[in-house]
């Protein structure tokens, strides 16, 4: 059994941060077929006695995949209409998957500013506790159609960090469109090697490239490091996988595929 493996088996609260980019196709629509495979892989961790939070990304490409219009304006206003349209989308999908298998799903849309007040965080706190406590699995986004540069998060990837240190979360899976942390860009240098294993972030930064980030994420290489150092400094391991690779989360814990764990120092 593989360290990531271990961590999968032995961990009992798990929050699961989904990308865009392991949500869609190629043309930024959504990828129904990637989605059930992922809502299927966590069903499993349910019936294996586990705890999920879904922290999802998919809004933006929901809205787009709905209405197919207003996605080449840059208006911030189109944008957070489409996230408007597109939450109802995602939600109903994942409420469509999930209760095929005879689980509830709740919503909980935040902003930073639902972290930093004491008072609001005990109350995300609680509803998280009181969902996962009564077998509902929360799905987790920010609240990007009433979000604005002085109260945004910015990315899930930190979403998830906050959300899996508020929870006292046992392990952070982050499921991106890359099967890990590479020396250099794996999209530009062939040679570039998988590091499988981090206890070091702050140097590993210093040393790698990590300027690439895809088309319809938000969230580059610096923004997985970053909120792995955030679990890292409350004793949580973050695990970075490639999510668009069908059943990765099992073929992971059985060592057919790797990814990247972090432990910090």
């Amino acid at each position: 059994m593989s360290i990531i493996g271990d961590l999968i088996r032995d961990s009992r609260k798990i929050v699961v941060k989904i990308g865009s980019n392991t949500l869609s196709n190629d043309k930024g629509a959504v990828n129904m077929e990637a989605m059930e495979d992922i809502v299927r892989q966590l069903s499993q961790f349910l019936i294996a006695g586990k705890k999920v939070i879904v922290v999802s990304s998919g809004a933006g490409v929901c809205g787009v995949g709905a209405i197919n219009k207003w996605h080449r304006k840059e208006d911030i206003n189109y944008k957070q209409a489409l996230c408007a349209i597109g939450q109802v989308e995602l939600m109903m999908a994942y409420r469509d998957l999930f209760g095929a298998k005879g689980i509830h799903v709740g919503q909980m849309l935040l902003s930073r500013d639902d972290f930093g007040d004491s008072m609001r965080n005990l109350h995300i706190r609680n509803t998280l506790f009181t969902l996962v406590d009564e077998g509902v699995v929360p799905i987790v986004n920010e609240n990007d159609s009433v979000s604005v540069e002085e109260i945004k998060i910015g990315d899930n990837d930190t979403l998830s960090a906050l959300t899996a240190n508020l929870w006292g979360a046992d392990l952070l899976i982050v499921m991106s469109d890359i099967d890990g942390i590479y020396d250099k860009n794996p999209k530009e240098y062939p040679d570039a090697e998988l590091i499988e294993e981090v206890y070091d972030i702050d140097g590993l930064m210093e040393e790698i490239d990590a300027r690439g980030k895809s088309r319809f994420g938000t969230g580059g290489v610096i923004t997985k490091m970053s909120a792995a150092r955030m679990v890292n400094e409350y004793g949580i391991p973050l695990v970075l996988v490639n999510g668009t690779k069908p059943d990765i989360l099992n073929k992971i814990a059985n060592d057919e595929e790797k990814g990247t764990v972090f432990f910090g120092k």
